[in-house]
């Protein structure tokens, strides 16, 4: 495999640096925001997390974080399990198409859908409470967004999806076997459903819900926009309540509660693993297999509506009310015709702010793509095309970084690359960069590691006998025969980062704002429109990203 010396020390140097790049990136910083969380004056004191959770707020908004979470989870698998069992197991008519509006809402960035439901159910002035008051002929608003509630909805609507693909790639790949057993023993359809499909699902339920919970809870964008004017704190916005405090007292406080939920969120992903690599609960077999098909008969079109309902609710509504409110003319006009059209837009793509803010995302996210696709090469490679003992150990540092929330990331590149250790990216583009890395990369590297999975190693050994270095190999052989993947693999980093908020609301300067954070600012200071144009914007870019990514991996990755 590794053919003459200079052939291996290629190898070795090119994925020796890639593993450097992720200890010194992913592990250094991890450990720094741990050290500082317990050292003070080099000796080990846990004062510091006594002091934060002494403070009653702080115990509320670990208690919020973990009811909203566990809400989150639970009505996120009550509402896609059957939503996964229609479209993937049913005759119902437009699957497609509703698999298609189901996981939209993944790709939508979730502080986006927490202002399209802010202008939805503010209580002075959303759209459906006026149509509420005016039809009912009410005094007051029906619904208030700023209520937990209205936070578990919001969080619920844009995380869900996280269930839904879980569940449903589960529910299409799962061995019929035992189903026809049940159905042939004279079990109805939902009887069969009940007894069997529900018990054999149950690992990717967990893990679907699980994931749920770990996204919600790590969310910063929707409880600072719908849940803060409300007063409901939760862990990610007291972290950064902290950190804008600006002493080392606030960064001290950040760090611990930063650390809880870092032990959390890893906690959680470490069990669900375990948890999906049991064998008692094997539904996948062997063989090819292909689920029955139910028949739901005169059940067909109801569930047909009823999932159309969901489907514009969750979906349709919000990017409808965004699309809205960026072609109003004015604001206090109300909805009609003569108040639309794209006055709103001009001073937007005009202004030399907006642009650059635009135009430093999409540069972000580039340089994060290119550089973060070559390094899932690289990992990919050492764990499925190499036999070096801990070969996996990279793979395993981008899923931590990944499943670490995205407000832990940034403090912990704070405290360790603002100058204190020889190096200073602080207000830096290249902070941001490599915190666009640390979160993202996973999904490129599994991305990468299941198409190399299919290349033969035949094909390596040949160019490698025939006198090619193994860069060349790669560069000629490897590359191109992975090549949708790995383009794949730089549009699943460049789309998360190009609208990433959380980490560069704490890491950007004064010349490396990005357009999450403008968007943020406008809908913190009420400037609706723009922030709804802005948002337009975001959602076209992520959307033509997200059909070419779909239309490269015919469908089997998505945004």
């Amino acid at each position: 495999m590794v053919g003459s010396l200079p052939r291996f020390n290629s190898k070795f140097i090119v994925i020796a640096v890639s593993v450097i790049l992720l200890l010194y990136f992913v592990v250094f910083p991890m450990g720094i925001l741990l050290y500082d969380s317990i050292m003070v004056n080099g000796a080990i004191n846990f004062g510091n997390y006594a002091d934060v959770y002494s403070q009653d707020v702080n115990w509320r908004a670990l208690s919020n974080t973990v009811q909203l979470s566990l809400l989150v989870m639970v009505a996120s698998v009550i509402i896609t399990f059957p939503l996964a069992w229609l479209v993937g197991r049913t005759d119902m008519p437009g699957k497609k198409t509703y698999r298609t509006l189901l996981v939209a809402s993944y790709m939508i960035p979730p502080y986006v859908g927490a202002i399209a439901w802010v202008q939805l159910l503010n209580p002075s002035v959303g759209y459906l409470n006026s149509i509420f008051k005016w039809i009912l002929q009410l005094q007051q608003s029906p619904f208030d967004i700023y209520t937990m509630g209205g936070l578990a909805w919001v969080l619920t609507l844009f995380y869900s999806p996280f269930a839904f693909i879980t569940i449903s790639r589960a529910m299409e790949k799962m061995d019929p076997t035992l189903e026809e057993a049940a159905r042939v023993s004279g079990a109805s359809p939902l009887r069969t459903l009940v007894d069997v499909t529900l018990p054999l699902m149950a690992p990717s339920i967990l893990a679907g819900g699980l994931l749920v919970f770990i996204a919600a809870g790590s969310c910063f964008g929707i409880p600072a926009i719908v849940g803060m004017p409300g007063n409901i704190e939760v862990m990610t916005t007291r972290i950064v309540t902290y950190i804008y405090m600006g002493n080392d007292e606030g960064i001290r406080d950040a760090t611990a509660l930063a650390a809880s939920l870092m032990f959390l969120a890893n906690f959680l992903l470490f069990f669900m693993t375990w948890m999906l690599g049991r064998k008692d609960y094997t539904t996948i077999s062997g063989k090819s297999t292909r689920p029955n098909i139910v028949e739901l008969g005169k059940w067909k079109w109801p569930a047909f509506c009823g999932v159309g309902l969901y489907a514009f609710i969750a979906v349709i509504l919000p990017l409808g009310s965004i699309l809205l409110t960026s072609l109003l003319k004015s604001m206090s006009r109300g909805v009609t015709w003569s108040n639309i059209g794209f006055d709103a837009w001009e001073p937007v793509i005009t202004s030399s702010q907006y642009m650059e803010s635009i135009w430093n995302s999409v540069v972000y996210g580039v340089i994060a793509a290119t550089i973060g696709t070559i390094l899932s090469v690289f990992i990919a490679y050492l764990a499925v095309k190499t036999k070096v003992k801990g070969r996996s150990f990279p793979d395993l540092l981008t899923v931590i970084g990944g499943s670490t929330p995205s407000i832990v990331i940034a403090l912990a590149l704070v405290i360790t690359f603002s100058g204190n250790f020889g190096l200073n990216l602080y207000s830096s583009m290249w902070i941001l960069v490599v915190s666009y890395l640390v979160k993202y990369m996973t999904m490129s590297v599994r991305t990468i590691a299941a198409s190399l999975s299919q290349v033969h190693v035949s094909l390596e050994e040949a160019a490698l006998n025939s006198g090619a270095s193994w860069i060349r190999t790669c560069k000629d052989i490897i590359m191109p025969l992975i090549a949708p993947s790995i383009i794949a693999g730089w549009f699943l980093i460049f789309m998360p980062s190009f609208y990433e908020l959380t980490m560069s609301l704490l890491l950007y300067g004064a010349e490396t704002k990005t357009i999450g954070v403008l968007l943020y600012e406008l809908q913190t200071y009420a400037d609706t429109q723009n922030a709804s144009v802005l948002s337009v914007i975001i959602l076209t870019i992520v959307l033509v990203g997200n059909l070419i990514l779909n239309k490269l991996t015919k469908g089997n990755v998505g945004i």
